[in-house]
């Protein structure tokens, strides 16, 4: 029997530089590795999803509290409900945050929606982005999050807390001209703080929230509920 060099050169392909050749080769079809990564990206989109519904209940019932206590009593202070913007404005910036990370998860669910399942059960449809496999691949390698933090603030702004401000600062607005034990702008006052700077801090405050929440921009998150056209495609 003749023995075989071990140091020898292989004269056959390394098993390890063929990892994943051929994946998604249009005779193979999507195989049961990439079936399983879809299931497992949204498994991950849905979890983070989760998170952001669990922070927006928090401020909602926050939210509640708060109003149901400074209009319980003429007596309550009514910057409890100042306490309770600020309390809203911590819980946004945790939401924005969170929203960054679902948006890394639903980025890749939406690559493989737009670019294998919506050409496989479509023969005729092409992929329009060819270099979406080395950008996907490169985002597994080295995860990057793909939208700012001042991006995620407007979204989350513009879909649920821009409409919460408003009801907390009209009801601040209501409690200290309609309810307040001295005329405006004195009952706004807080502590030596006078009453129309507390006023100017607060329109202050909301005049910023409503240009983050409205002001034109190009949005990077991957929403397919972004797209403009989708309420006239849906009365087609």
């Amino acid at each position: 029997m003749t023995g075989q060099d071990p140091d020898a050169p292989s004269n056959g392909p390394d098993p390890a530089s063929s990892v994943g050749a051929g994946l998604l080769d249009e005779d193979m079809g999507p195989s049961s590795a990439l079936a399983h990564l879809y299931r497992g990206e949204i498994h991950r989109m849905k979890f983070w999803r989760e998170r952001l519904d669990q922070t927006t209940n928090w401020v909602v019932l926050l939210i509640a509290a708060v109003l149901t206590w400074a209009f319980s009593s003429a007596s309550n202070p009514h910057y409890v409900l100042l306490v309770g913007d600020a309390a809203v404005v911590m819980f946004l910036f945790v939401e924005a945050r969170r929203y960054r990370a679902y948006d890394l998860w639903r980025s890749r669910v939406r690559d493989l929606q737009q670019n294998v399942w919506a050409v496989g059960l479509d023969p005729e449809m092409e992929v329009e982005e060819t270099a979406w496999r080395e950008r996907l691949a490169r985002d597994y390698r080295t995860p990057v999050l793909k939208i700012s933090t001042e991006e995620a603030l407007a979204h989350r702004l513009r879909r649920v807390y821009f409409a919460l401000f408003t009801v907390l600062n009209g009801a601040w607005l209501l409690r200290v001209t309609a309810f307040g034990e001295t005329p405006w702008p004195e009952s706004a006052a807080v502590g030596s703080v006078s009453g129309l700077v507390v006023t100017a801090a607060v329109a202050g405050l909301h005049v910023v929230a409503a240009v983050v929440c409205c002001r034109p921009r190009t949005w990077h998150t991957e929403g397919e509920l972004l797209d403009e056209d989708l309420r006239e495609r849906s009365d087609r």
